[in-house]
């Protein structure tokens, strides 16, 4: 087969790899609970240890 040449069978097995299921989309779950994060230092505090870091 020649460079360029049309490959059927290769483009069958393309059409197949890239084929994606959305029927996982029709339902949404629901999720409940809760969330909760530490925010950690505040801005000043971040920005002295940068300034600190900065004078390394």
């Amino acid at each position: 087969m020649s460079m360029g040449a049309y490959d059927d069978d290769e483009h069958e097995r393309r059409e197949q790899k890239t084929r994606v299921d959305a029927d996982f989309a029709e339902e949404r779950s629901e999720y409940r609970g809760s969330l909760t994060y530490d925010s950690g230092d505040d801005a000043d505090a971040l920005l002295d240890q940068f300034r600190e870091l900065k004078q390394e």
